[in-house]
């Protein structure tokens, strides 16, 4: 069964750059449709980015992080990343990835309830 690890998270201040990594174990992340979500306090998750499987010809990214967040994967270490830069005090929240197998090559999924792995999320906080 597919285990997900995120790291990378921690206090940056307003305009700086984090680069979030999560670590895929127990199972190729190759066939995996893979996202990124947060959610703030009092928040809702909210999807972020998304990516196809295997070469991750497809990519989505949300309005909201659009030109400063950039996902991607590296199958052969098995894992994804987020790098996020200009931060901004509402980017504060838990980040987490998520993945979903998928026999597609083209898509990717926008919705909490279309993943079924989850990691256990790591929180970033952005200082004004």
């Amino acid at each position: 069964q597919l285990q997900l690890v995120e790291s990378g998270g921690g206090l940056v201040q307003f305009g700086g750059s984090l680069r979030l990594t999560c670590a895929a174990s127990g199972s190729s992340l190759d066939p995996y449709a893979i996202a990124w979500f947060r959610q703030a306090p009092g928040k809702e998750r909210e999807w972020i980015s998304c990516m196809s499987r295997r070469s991750g010809m497809i990519t989505y990214v949300a309005d909201s992080v659009k030109g400063r967040f950039t996902i991607s994967r590296d199958n052969a270490k098995n894992t994804m990343s987020l790098q996020m830069n200009s931060l901004k005090p509402e980017d504060t929240a838990v980040y987490f990835c998520a993945a979903e197998e998928t026999e597609f090559d083209i898509v990717c999924y926008g919705g909490s309830d279309d993943y079924r792995y989850w990691g256990q999320g790591t929180q970033v906080t952005v200082s004004s």
